[in-house]
């Protein structure tokens, strides 16, 4: 399918000289700088395209579930040493259906690894990449700065690049959006999605509890949603709080005593006295899937490419394997003297993420629908289930490899890195 995209812009009395690259990542995130990273011994030229200054896009007061598979691509990226100090390794993931006395409990014992999950704040991972990507020869890292695709030249996308410094023309080979759920890329190539917005929304906080967290996450399902505690460096833990839209808002205006109040009826007492260190922060919960994630000389990765509910921690990680995958798809592609931008480069990319990325969001969305009601024969089946997963080794492994992406083709990326472990 071609795109038409509008006139070129006239060139403002401001205007840079050009700059000719093969590949423009617009969005410089967690996604398009892991991307950028792995395309570092490609010998490829990459401009990442970020709207924000670096302190800015550093800043967010967010912590993740961090997968073994991420945390692999990590490695393979050489960002290791810098990273995994200072986040925390999950030695336990406690699943429960509310105060139901039957506890799954998985281990690294269940996955053959060091942890089963870690816990990372965006801070870190962000100040490891950008520092790997603005220490690369070949790579333009371009902050305060946007593109607007104007025109395509056979083989090459033109653009105007507006920066501090003024504006210039940028053409390339490909450009990948990296630009978030709201993606104007993918919204300008008119590319339409699947998905819905929850009765749902989240609220994030960080906690000082009084006693230690043990290296134990939780994720405990409430009949309103999922309530998820993930453990932090330092003896912090980050609360991820679902709730119906109208509760979550209300229990966000509540003052700082009757909020701390609610959540310890949801936290538990195991951790003694709760702290708030952050100020609670709301976000509506989505499911979303792009018809495609490629079209000539676009491709989508991240949470411009999918979106899925918070349970079990999966979205920031379907989207580092879509870089890793992305990666080793135009890396193999441009030693064999392919055009990175041509479908049947990109489609290679497409056929391997979004069958497996469906996968993950059916199966969180299953979760979700399963444990936030009370419909007696689905309460029954949900709880026989976690009896399974407890008594039934086998089943709780394959389900922690399907939740730690160890399921499905692994990128090239995260299998160095777990040769390296």
């Amino acid at each position: 399918m071609t795109t038409t995209y509008p006139a070129p812009m006239p060139a403002s009395p401001s205007s840079l000289p050009p700059l000719s690259v093969d590949i423009a990542i617009v969005g410089g995130g967690l996604v398009g700088l892991t991307l950028a990273a792995a395309l570092r011994p490609s010998g490829l030229r990459v401009a990442v395209i970020e709207a924000q200054t670096p302190e800015g896009a550093a800043s967010r007061q967010r912590a993740y579930a961090f997968s073994p598979t991420s945390a692999d691509i990590m490695k393979g990226l050489g960002l290791w040493p810098q990273v995994g100090p200072k986040i925390c390794h999950f030695q336990q993931v406690r699943l429960s259906d509310g105060d139901h006395p039957e506890v799954v409990k998985f281990s690294p014992q269940d996955l053959g690894d060091e942890s089963v999950f870690y816990g990372a704040e965006h801070g870190v991972l962000m100040e490891a990449l950008q520092g790997a990507v603005q220490a690369a020869a070949n790579i333009h890292y371009l902050s305060e700065s946007t593109l607007t695709v104007t025109e395509r030249h056979g083989e090459r996308v033109v653009g105007t690049l507006t920066t501090p410094e003024g504006t210039r023309t940028l053409d390339a080979a490909l450009v990948v959006a990296a630009d978030g759920k709201q993606s104007p890329l993918r919204r300008q190539a008119n590319i339409d999605a699947f998905g819905w917005q929850y009765w749902q929304s989240c609220i994030t906080t960080v906690l000082e509890p009084e006693g230690d967290h043990q290296s134990t996450a939780y994720e405990r399902f409430w009949p309103s949603g999922p309530f998820a505690i993930l453990p932090l460096p330092g003896g912090r833990c980050q609360v991820v709080w679902t709730s119906p839209h109208e509760e979550a808002q209300a229990i966000l205006n509540l003052p700082e005593a009757e909020f701390m109040a609610e959540l310890e009826r949801r936290y538990g007492s195991q951790m003694g006295k709760l702290k708030r260190l952050t100020p609670p922060a709301l976000f509506p919960v989505q499911l979303m899937q792009c018809d495609r994630y490629i079209q000539p000389r676009l491709a989508l990765v991240g949470d411009a490419a999918h979106s899925c509910h918070p349970v079990g921690g999966q979205g920031l990680n379907m989207g580092l394997r879509d870089a890793a995958a992305l990666a080793e798809v135009l890396t193999a592609a441009h030693h064999k003297g392919q055009d990175l931008g041509a479908v049947t480069v990109l489609r290679r990319y497409e056929r391997w993420r979004r069958w497996e990325n469906w996968v993950i969001l059916s199966f969180t969305d299953t979760l979700t629908r399963s444990f936030s009601n009370q419909i007696a024969p689905i309460v029954a089946l949900r709880r026989t289930g976690l009896w399974v997963l407890t008594h039934v080794s086998p089943l709780r492994h394959l389900a922690l490899r399907l939740m730690t992406g160890r399921l499905g083709r692994v990128p090239k990326l995260a299998l160095a890195g777990r040769r390296q472990s």
